[in-house]
């Protein structure tokens, strides 16, 4: 969605590898206007195109597609995607519609732009196994590749939305990445001691200044995105999102339950 940054510059170097010498790269800026709620930011999501050209310039970017709202919604969408089962879960849970917002407006711009290869960031994990599951029931024939979530040195997960956070709601927000930490910490001890250990972080955050406000932090199967349950042994996700301030923030972790983190 544009605002491009540090986080950003990982999936098109991938994107640069993967075309290789005779391939080219395009990127897609849209803030699609279906994946927001009422009261959330679209007005406000930043749209800083020309520092987005640059980044791509500079990452050998051969072209950008950035059409307008109404190229890509000439009216009102009578169709969308339904995302099934997992996009009703947690992120799907907390903001109802914005899984049907993306999945429809990564169709349409798969289609438009027809890549033979599309690059996600594993940060938004859940969305990532959403396209999969689209890509491969819809037979649409493009290769899904993943991108490593990209941390700033303090830990912080990289966002676009992090240039809404004040200095002390950055601090606050920093509890995020620690208690994914605390919990892979944790996880060779079972499901229910890595729960545990990024739940005392959260509580202790939770009356920082300014407070963090839980949305949910779920141990999931990374394929399901399924709650697991205490007995569970294997590979699995944590996965939190959070609000500090006005800003709403998500993290993930992979780590081995009953394993190496």
């Amino acid at each position: 969605m544009g605002a491009l940054h540090d986080g950003h510059r990982s999936p098109l170097r991938l994107a640069r590898e993967l075309a290789g010498p005779r391939g080219s790269v395009l990127v897609s800026i849209f803030v699609n206007p279906l994946q927001f709620g009422p009261a959330e930011d679209y007005d406000r999501y930043p749209r800083p195109l020309e520092h987005d050209l640059a980044v791509c310039a500079e990452e050998g970017v051969r072209a950008v597609f950035a059409p307008s709202r109404a190229e890509i919604y000439p009216a009102e969408p009578m169709v969308t995607v339904n995302p099934g089962p997992v996009g009703r879960l947690l992120e799907g849970n907390s903001r109802p519609g914005f899984f049907d917002g993306v999945l429809t407006v990564v169709l349409k711009l798969f289609q438009l732009t027809a890549p033979d290869v599309a690059v996600f960031g594993a940060k938004d994990a859940q969305q990532l196994v959403l396209v999969r599951q689209m890509v491969t029931d819809l037979d649409l024939g493009v290769h899904i590749a993943a991108a490593p979530l990209h941390r700033d040195q303090d830990g912080l997960a990289v966002s676009s939305r992090n240039a809404y956070l004040s200095a002390a709601e950055r601090s606050s927000a920093l509890n995020l990445s620690r208690a994914l930490a605390a919990g892979a910490a944790a996880a060779g001890h079972g499901v229910t001691a890595a729960v545990a250990a990024a739940m005392a972080v959260l509580d202790a955050a939770a009356t920082a200044t300014p407070p963090v406000h839980l949305d949910y932090l779920v141990l999931a199967d990374p394929d399901t995105f399924g709650e697991l349950g205490p007995d569970y042994r294997g590979l699995a996700l944590l996965l939190v999102a959070a609000r500090v301030g006005s800003t709403r923030l998500i993290d993930n972790i992979s780590l081995e339950i009953g394993g190496r983190s």
